[in-house]
């Protein structure tokens, strides 16, 4: 017996990498699968549904027919994340879990982006998380449970140059996810974001790595460390975990904290400009969130 039994889940994005780990992962535990995957570049040129016919039979081959099924929609649009969780409910009779990878980079220096490499890097990350979670809402609302995995990153979390419009999709969606978990727990739904480390083809376009770097990374944050928190997310196990914002680099597991005051002052004559330079400025800033990177907030090698 699986703990994913019984339960139907739609992997965005999962042609290869930790979408393929989390499609696998999930079938292993007994869950039937929509592999969705439009086969396009890391910058979102092309259409290809063989990397998702592929992870399919890969599945297959390893849990037997009728697990899974190919689905090569693109989550950037609204009728095709309909069309998704349709065939899911169409083939496997329901809907339990919606996992929100599908990812695209168009990296630049924030003063040489065009709209249109913020308005792609969007449209795929935030709108099209909303997009599947919205087709899938419908049906979790009526049976009064459901899962949703948002894949977020900590180039939205904590930041990294040259990705303005990456950080604000995979920021936008923590709040997205957070926001559902509230709107949505009096029908037992969940929604947590996980900010993974993986090697996967989106890590190695990241610039300033060697290839030493890179190696080393492969080896130890690999997806399938990725995609056994997401299977757990999505069984019964989890029921009570929702709105939160989870990490995984190799075999660490963390929670990130969210958002909350840190530092509060109050003046009954109120501020001025003059009042925020001598007092408010110099017991406040100590507690400010220095610009670092990912790799100074994670300076330690992954276990």
């Amino acid at each position: 017996m699986g703990m994913l039994d019984g339960k139907v889940a739609v992997v965005t994005g999962a042609g290869g990498g930790i979408g393929r780990a989390t499609a696998i992962a999930l079938a292993a535990n007994g869950a039937q699968v929509v592999v969705n995957d439009v086969g396009a570049s890391v910058t979102g040129e092309g259409h290809d549904e063989g990397p998702a016919h592929r992870v399919v039979a890969e599945i297959t081959q390893a849990n037997g027919a009728g697990r899974a099924v190919a689905n090569g929609g693109s989550v950037a649009s609204w009728d095709d994340a309909q069309a998704m969780v349709k065939q899911a409910v169409d083939t496997f009779g329901r809907i339990d879990m919606v996992v929100n990878n599908a990812g695209i980079l168009r990296d630049r220096m924030f003063h040489y982006m065009s709209p249109e490499e913020f308005d792609a890097v969007i449209k795929v990350h935030l709108y099209g998380a909303f997009y599947v979670s919205r087709a899938a809402v419908t049906h979790f609302r009526k049976q009064e449970s459901g899962c949703f995995v948002h894949i977020t990153s900590t180039s939205g979390l904590i930041g990294s140059v040259g990705q303005v419009n990456y950080g604000a999709a995979k920021l936008g969606i923590a709040g997205l996810s957070r926001n559902i978990a509230m709107d949505m727990q009096r029908y037992h739904i969940r929604s947590n974001c996980i900010g993974p480390h993986a090697f996967s083809r989106m890590i190695e376009t990241v610039p300033g790595q060697t290839e030493e770097q890179l190696k080393s990374r492969a080896e130890r944050t690999r997806p399938d460390h990725i995609a056994q928190l997401i299977a757990f997310l999505g069984t019964d196990a989890a029921a009570n975990v929702s709105g939160q914002i989870f990490g995984v680099r190799g075999n660490e597991i963390y929670l990130y904290n969210q958002p909350r005051p840190i530092r509060i002052m109050a003046r009954p004559d109120g501020w001025n400009p003059q009042k925020l330079a001598e007092h408010w400025l110099p017991a406040v800033e100590k507690a400010f969130t220095p610009l670092e990177r990912t790799r100074d907030v994670y300076a330690w090698d992954p276990i």
